[in-house]
């Protein structure tokens, strides 16, 4: 498997004006020649725009479209957490929420003309929802499996057939997977694969199935029926709000939402490319030279020959609009990775809502992590003493059974401890001190030795990510992965630093 870069996309990529920063929305690949994207969600507003990419142009485009329903407006209204499914130049829509409202209309977006038309379908007509998932079925079936209906998690399957417009609700034996909203399908030769997703009850979920009995041959040999299935590699951990990309002999899935945390839950979002491999049949993680965008899901990723763009997406804070290309290290794109260090910083990423200060808000940040360069800032001042550290002494005192910490020898005690203990053993409650007193050990014993300047390379023990969470402000900015990373970070200061730790706990003795 090829190895990827991950680069921002420049100004000279396109013309014309981009699409707006939002999250919850669809883009469907009309062939090879154009990405439709539709609708979303930004500062809690609905919206329902189209924007088209032209990619044998490299152009971006807002259509006049025309055509309406009932009430009298263009296309459909407002919406977001829909399914957007591409059937030659048609653009087929279904569901979503608007407010806080449950959608069950149906769409068609003529893309030659740019018309929408409203659709009366008949049968079995399925529930309104959100966060449900659909592909298309050959050139002219959609199937879609489950959601929300503002109730229950749904775990049904539709088959819309888009030529009589007729509904049919799969009648499935065997196991049927669990209810879900917020996962993903995709059909791969015969077989619906379905990923992920957020159960009932609220469990974030990574399984994979497959659903046979979907295309014409299928159904005249086979009855519909689901099968899990267990593939060899690195599974991508379980989450919803994900995207699966097809390419070639692969699936790309980037991003999405889980949670975390032993003793409590807590959200965190990823940014990490996890691919399905269609010949081997196993999961494989995507070889990557340079760090990927900022973690998000309900964002969407579209294949565009041998790339992918990435645009958008939610990260429980910021709803964010940067549009990122993931190429081959060998594409023309990727040489832009070597341009100069005031052009790399005229490439930040732009969010819209992110409060300034919730990120590495200077140029500074950006350039040294850019550069794998640890950035030291000359914050170290405010890294106050151990024994004046209220949650590090109260979590020694527990560690150590003492009622009072005395000195550095007790706060010592804590360290031992964590000096042995494994990422799966570490509780919620131990991640602040820690992460408080990683920083710490890095500003005594590093940054007093050899200054707080950009021009500090590797530390010598952590490689080119030395120092890498210096300057996470608190533990609930950390992710699920990130934990084995501190710890061994920290394990790793505390074994250089050992010798000045001897002589400190001399010092206090005598």
């Amino acid at each position: 498997m090829n190895t990827h870069c991950w680069v921002r996309t420049s100004p000279s990529d396109f013309t014309g004006p981009l699409p707006r920063p939002r999250s919850g929305h669809t883009a469907v690949n009309i062939g090879k020649s154009k990405i439709v994207f539709f609708g979303g969600l930004v500062d809690k507003k609905f919206i329902n725009d189209v924007t088209v990419y032209d990619i044998d142009n490299s152009m971006w485009f807002q259509p006049e479209c025309t055509g309406g329903g009932s009430d009298g407006r263009v296309g459909p209204r407002p919406r977001a957490f829909h399914i957007s499914v591409a059937i030659d130049c048609h653009m087929f829509i279904f569901g979503g929420r608007s407010g806080g409202n449950r959608l069950g209309d149906f769409w068609v977006l003529d893309t030659d003309i740019w018309q929408w038309s409203e659709l009366t379908s008949f049968g079995d007509l399925p529930s309104s929802r959100d966060f449900a998932a659909a592909s298309a079925v050959g050139n002219s079936k959609i199937v879609m499996y489950g959601g929300w209906d503002g109730k229950k998690w749904l775990s049904d399957v539709y088959v819309l057939d888009t030529i009589s417009l007729e509904w049919t609700e799969l009648s499935v034996s065997g196991t049927i997977p669990p209810p879900r909203c917020g996962h993903s399908v995709t059909m791969i030769e015969k077989r619906l694969l379905m990923y992920g997703g957020r159960g009932g009850g609220g469990p974030i979920m990574g399984d994979l199935w497959a659903l046979k009995g979907l295309t014409r041959e299928d159904v005249e040999n086979e009855t519909p029926g689901w099968t899990q299935l267990k593939l060899p590699g690195q599974a991508p951990s379980p989450r919803c709000g994900h995207t699966i990309a097809s390419g070639g002999p692969y699936l790309l899935l980037f991003g999405g939402h889980g949670t975390g945390g032993w003793l409590s839950r807590y959200d965190i979002y990823y940014n990490d490319c996890v691919v399905l491999d269609r010949v081997s049949v196993q999961w494989k993680r995507l070889p990557t030279s340079n760090e990927p965008p900022a973690a998000r899901a309900y964002h969407s990723m579209n294949s565009v020959g041998s790339r992918y763009l990435l645009f958008g997406g939610f990260d429980g804070k910021s709803t964010y609009g940067d549009l990122w290309w993931l190429v081959p290290e060998d594409d023309p794109i990727a040489k832009r990775l070597a341009a100069l260090p005031s052009e790399v910083v005229a490439e930040r990423n732009t969010t819209m809502g992110a409060k300034e200060g919730q990120r590495d808000g200077s140029a500074v940040l950006e350039l040294g992590k850019r550069l794998e360069i640890s950035p030291l800032l000359s914050n170290h001042e405010l890294i106050i003493d151990e024994l004046e550290d209220k949650e590090l002494v109260q979590l020694a005192s527990r560690v150590g059974n003492k009622v009072v910490v005395s000195n550095i020898k007790d706060v010592q005690v804590l360290r031992d401890h964590w000096m042995n203990l494994t990422p799966q053993a570490i509780t919620l409650k131990e991640l602040s001190p820690l992460l408080h007193d990683y920083q710490r050990l890095i500003t005594r014993h590093q940054i007093g030795k050899v200054g707080s300047n950009l021009e500090v390379l590797e530390m010598g023990f952590a490689g080119k990510h030395a120092f890498r969470f210096y300057h996470v402000k608190s533990a609930s900015q950390l992710r699920m992965n990130d934990i084995p990373n501190l710890l061994a970070e920290y394990k790793d200061l505390l074994s250089s630093t050992s010798i000045d730790r001897q002589t400190q706990v001399e010092e206090v003795a005598i």
